[in-house]
């Protein structure tokens, strides 16, 4: 019978590695736990490491249970076991080169590429001492704690750290909403009403004579929030930080909402209010994740509109709700179908406001046929790629002005 394969003499420094390699892992953002790295030991024991492929695949089955962590480990196993002669070095040494020098390259990589080479790079740890912090002055419609720099960025551009940092920036907005002015009156001494039947009422208090009349003015209430939220591969990065934004304004101390609503699509259509109904962020992401499970597939934004309208639109669009559509508008699905269904929200809510990360490029045009399906039928057109891009949305949002447009247009 055939014994077992066994690791060499060097077994203690594979070990130490394979630990070292799960902390940049958590550096880079996949959250590998401990236990996960004694599964990945004990497999790597069991399996050898005769072949390269072999030890990439043991790892990531043994470490990764995201499907959007899988770049981001493929960038991390590669700087990290970077020998090409990885067998006779991993035997010989069994120590990676974790040291590395910036170079301009390194700004023209995508994010898994540039979190992956953030974790690996040896940087001294932020310090905790008190008397290093900076105070931030918050701001009257949201509070930043991120630089001017990174307020400009791209979310898709950020590292890890940077992601983070927004993450918390994004948790500190203030998000007040314009009041609606309701048909029902509410009593009021400078009201342009008066109130016939309550000054007769107060009149026969004191034995019919009128002491003054008593006025009233039209009542206002808060208006919902419903954001639709495409959550597939090309809006990945931008659906978390948006989920994010929703999150805050649930949350928010001062917000001006009533009640706030999130849907996400991407082959489906899911409701994720309840997640987001979790005070701890990142919880609520986490469950929202779970009920969505079609993160980062297809797209196919007019079958969900049509699914939103049939079983929503009433319970949620009936008070006179704000619409936060979020998506690239890249259609993979019927045209026709999208042009009607979006159509028909517009018709449903009070204000439809079309949020797309590719307003971003300079030369945006649109020349998909989608996006000009969706185009004529929304009453305001934004980006959401920047925390700047965010705080513009905060004061669109607040304007107090309910003049619906006649669609969005591109000059020739």
């Amino acid at each position: 019978m055939a014994e077992p394969r066994a690791l060499p003499e060097t077994k203690g420094i594979l070990t130490e590695n394979i630990v070292h390699f799960a902390r940049a892992l958590r550096k880079a953002g996949v959250k590998v736990g401990t236990s996960q790295v004694q599964a990945a030991i004990e497999a790597v024991e069991a399996a050898g490491f005769t072949r390269k492929t072999d030890f990439y695949h043991t790892l990531r089955a043994t470490m990764i249970n995201r499907p959007d962590h899988l770049d981001v480990y493929h960038q991390v196993f590669s700087m990290f076991w970077r020998d090409p002669e990885y067998l006779e070095q991993m035997i010989r040494m069994m120590s990676p080169m974790l040291q590395r020098e910036a170079t301009d390259e390194e700004k023209r990589k995508d994010a898994a590429q540039r979190r992956a080479s953030e974790a690996l790079t040896d940087t001294p740890p932020p310090t905790s001492d008190a008397a290093t912090r900076t105070e931030v002055e918050l701001d009257a419609t949201m509070s930043f704690s991120a630089s001017e720099v990174l307020r400009g960025m791209d979310f898709e551009q950020m590292s890890a750290a940077e992601i983070a940092e927004a993450e918390r920036a994004v948790r500190a907005f203030r998000l007040p909403a314009p009041k609606l002015v309701t048909r029902r009156t509410v009593l009021a001494a400078d009201g342009p009403k008066p109130d016939l039947r309550a000054t007769i009422r107060r009149s026969l208090r004191r034995g019919g004579e009128i002491d003054r009349i008593v006025m009233r003015k039209p009542g206002v209430r808060q208006p919902d929030l419903v954001a639709i939220c495409d959550i597939s591969g090309s809006m990945s990065v931008y659906s978390r930080m948006l989920m994010r934004f929703l999150h805050a304004a649930t949350f928010a101390p001062e917000r001006g909402w009533r009640r706030v609503y999130a849907f996400t699509f991407g082959t489906r259509l899911t409701n994720v209010t309840r997640a987001l109904s979790l005070k701890d962020p990142d919880r609520a992401l986490e469950a929202a994740g779970r009920d969505a499970r079609d993160w980062e597939g297809g797209t196919r934004i007019g079958e969900a509109l049509e699914r939103f309208n049939k079983d929503w639109s009433r319970r949620v669009l009936g008070q006179g709700a704000v619409v936060l559509l979020i998506t690239d508008g890249l259609e993979r699905g019927d045209t026709d179908l999208l042009s009607h269904e979006i159509e028909r929200l517009h018709l449903s809510c009070k204000r439809l406001v079309w949020l797309n990360p590719l307003l971003r490029f300079d030369g945006f045009e649109p020349r998909a046929a989608g996006i000009r399906a969706m185009l004529p039928h929304v009453d305001d057109l934004k980006t959401c790629h920047s925390l700047d891009s965010l705080d513009d949305l905060v004061r669109a949002l607040s304007n107090p002005s309910t003049t619906r447009a006649s669609g969005v247009r591109f000059s020739s």
